[in-house]
């Protein structure tokens, strides 16, 4: 326990605390950004962010690991908040949180074995492509000054390193362009630009809406898409991040404490949240590896915003929109471009579909769901074919059998049935299936034409080796071996 608690708090002390801080910063703007496009004040996306880092830190499954306010949940919670306002966002936010911690304890975060590399691929690739269009707007109708800052600050980010790695590239990067923008008085659009930032802290309250069926059935499908939405991008930022820093996480821990920070937000103001891949990418390039670095974020952004709020206005968005291209340029996964023609079609279309639909509806959600979709239907496709069937007669002619070697499904039922001579004159028929897996009610509907079709022409048919799975499947489904099923097919 001892052990634990200092390898994920105090194992790199000095690097946490630093890349915490260019975690701070850069949360700032986004945070922002987001409350804007859920329709709230930017003090609801702050005091979120704030909250949900910090509780995270200590409920986390996923050490390092950066959750906040994010924009896949903003774009959900934007209807609710125009048809009905901020209290029952609020709300929503609260009930998402608890159907989090019942996905937690439901152990729901052992259901990302079923996503493909592919996926995840597509999902990284997807994301990074999307943090690169969202700095556009930055970057467009303005001055040469802007380009020149921007160019800078990439030039600091990816050429400091080289000097030093004592401190945090992001960080330094920020800290020079913040301050020639104030020496030179530049007119750049900075922080401030973006909206007020709150001066008080957070406290604590009760959303104002009525505690009513008919509040339930308004917040419900938001808090239920929300719940989702944040454990589906939570669980893949965390595989990124296992993947980044080659430890493991707690699926089932992280779903819980998701729900725990979005209950605790809910109530202090805040809107729902959870993993933010850019910021966790950001995190640990700049050598954040424990839970301090996610507790140093949470707590720098509250004391830069309420109490440091004037020097924070001046920071010019030039410099956070390198970090954020950074972040982009690092996150995509150039190799899946040079591993298009060596993988197999399937993974690079898979991967390519997750793309697509994700920057093309800038939903997470859906670019996941259309590539397990695929990975799905390629894999059943690809076990459906290995699938042997051996064919043998005795001397006599009268005896034929039948060796089954693979695994009967949905996908390989048509290729079991026509696998079968059902006009052969032979008075036995033998199958043995001691080799092979019957896994759904289709196969076992497919053994039962098989069998029935066989006693049909008059052969005697015995069926061996089955295993105790599928012989229990068969003992609930099948029906060849039930009285009048022969004259059942026949009519």
């Amino acid at each position: 326990m001892y052990s634990s608690i200092r390898q994920d708090w105090f194992s790199n002390v000095r690097g946490d605390l630093l890349a915490g801080l260019v975690v701070a910063l850069a949360l700032i703007p986004e945070a922002i950004a987001f409350s804007i496009i859920a329709g709230v004040d930017p003090k609801v996306g702050l005091y979120a962010s704030f909250s949900i880092a910090v509780i995270i830190a200590f409920t986390g499954g996923r050490p390092g690991m950066i959750s906040a306010a994010t924009g896949a949940m903003a774009l959900v919670m934007v209807l609710l908040v125009k048809q009905h306002g901020l209290q029952y966002l609020l709300a929503a936010t609260v009930l998402t949180g608890v159907l989090q911690i019942v996905a937690g304890l439901l152990k729901l975060g052992a259901l990302m074995r079923f996503v493909s590399r592919s996926v995840i691929t597509g999902f990284v690739n997807a994301l990074a492509i999307l943090i690169f269009m969202a700095q556009l707007p930055e970057l467009t109708d303005v001055s040469w000054v802007v380009y020149a800052m921007t160019a800078a600050g990439l030039a600091i980010i990816y050429g400091f390193p080289y000097i030093t790695r004592a401190v945090p590239s992001p960080l330094v990067t920020i800290v020079v362009l913040t301050g020639v923008a104030m020496l030179l008085k530049l007119d750049i659009r900075t922080v401030g630009d973006m909206g007020q930032l709150p001066d008080s802290l957070p406290i604590f309250l009760l959303p104002d809406v009525p505690l009513t069926l008919e509040t339930l059935r308004i917040i419900l499908p938001y808090a239920a898409t929300m719940a989702v939405v944040g454990l589906l991008e939570s669980m893949m930022t965390a595989s990124i991040v296992d993947e980044l820093t080659d430890t493991p996480s707690n699926k089932n821990r992280e779903c819980v404490g998701q729900g725990v920070a979005n209950i605790a937000t809910g109530f202090i103001g805040g809107m729902a949240g959870c993993a933010m891949i850019g910021q966790s990418v950001i995190n640990v390039k700049s050598g954040g590896r424990g839970r301090l670095s996610t507790l140093v974020a949470g707590i720098g952004l509250l004391v830069l915003i309420v109490f440091l709020g004037p020097w924070v206005k001046q920071i010019p968005m030039a410099a956070l929109v390198a970090v954020m291209i950074m972040v982009s340029i690092g996150t995509f996964s150039w190799d899946s471009i040079r591993n298009l023609r060596k993988h197999p079609p399937s993974s690079s279309l898979v991967m390519m579909a997750t793309v697509v639909i994700t920057v093309a509806t800038h939903d997470l959600a859906k670019g996941v769901f259309v590539g397990v979709l695929l990975s799905g239907i390629f894999f059943a496709h690809k076990v459906g074919k290995v699938l042997r069937i051996d064919r043998s007669l005795d001397a006599e002619g009268r005896l034929r059998s039948y060796s089954v070697v693979g695994q009967v499904f949905f996908a390989s039922s048509e290729t079991f049935i026509n696998s079968f001579d059902f006009r052969e004159a032979v008075q036995k028929v033998r199958i043995d299936v001691s080799h092979a897996h019957f896994w759904d009610i289709t196969a076992v509907g497919a053994l039962d034409k098989v069998v029935l079709k066989f006693k049909r022409e008059g052969a005697e048919v015995e069926v061996l080796g089955l295993d105790e799975a599928s012989t229990t499947l068969m003992d609930r489904f099948a029906i060849h071996d039930k009285p009048g099923a022969v004259e059942k097919l026949m009519h």
